[in-house]
């Protein structure tokens, strides 16, 4: 007869996520996982797979569960660039922020910590930048075609700009001190939508 787990695997998954999310990789031990998990390391292996498959998980669940107001927010009828304004503010605010900076964005971890050299985070990366990418090209469209953003603007090469400063202001905020370094670059950018 099987035995029956003694454990919430859901549980068990948002609690290696959030340690993953704080020490990375490469510093979480199967002894750390163990310990922070309150489990057995075989039904660790039994539940998740390995370490790595574990992560992948972890951050599939993250990707899944990620800004869930962004879409909300670039897609309110009416004006548009307003929207996408509030949005980078609101990155920059984040990122400088003490709750941000100290453990930023599971993305933008993975994609320091892992994304040149683990093909399945790279995917997971890539995919999420992509949605976030996706969203403000629509709403910087809807921008453009409202006579918001002039003619001349590539919405498609101002989404990644934004995309790129986005993430950068996670990066810097994660490491600096300093909020108004991050807060800023992002006006400096928003002034390009002019």
């Amino acid at each position: 007869m099987a035995r029956t787990k003694e454990f919430d695997p859901d549980v068990a998954l948002q609690a290696a996520l959030e340690l993953f999310w704080r020490r990375g990789y490469e510093a979480t031990s199967m002894a750390d996982l163990v310990e922070h998990l309150g489990i057995g390391r075989a039904s660790i292996y039994a539940t998740f797979g390995n370490k790595h498959t574990l992560y992948m998980k972890a951050l599939d669940r993250y990707a899944e569960h990620r800004d869930p107001g962004l879409l909300t927010e670039l897609s309110q009828p009416g004006p548009a660039l307003p929207a996408v304004r509030a949005v980078v503010r609101r990155f920059a605010h984040e990122a400088g922020s003490d709750d941000g900076r100290l453990d930023g964005c599971f993305i933008t971890n993975t994609a320091a910590e892992l994304g040149a050299h683990d093909a399945g985070a790279a995917r997971r990366v890539e995919a999420s930048w992509n949605h976030v990418e996706t969203l403000l090209h629509s709403a910087l469209t809807r921008a453009r075609a409202q006579g918001e953003l002039p003619e001349g603007r590539d919405p498609r090469a101002l989404a990644r700009m934004l995309l790129v400063l986005m993430q950068g202001l996670r990066v810097v905020g994660k490491a600096s001190g300093d909020p108004a370094r991050v807060r800023d670059a992002a006006e400096q950018a928003l002034e390009l939508l002019d």
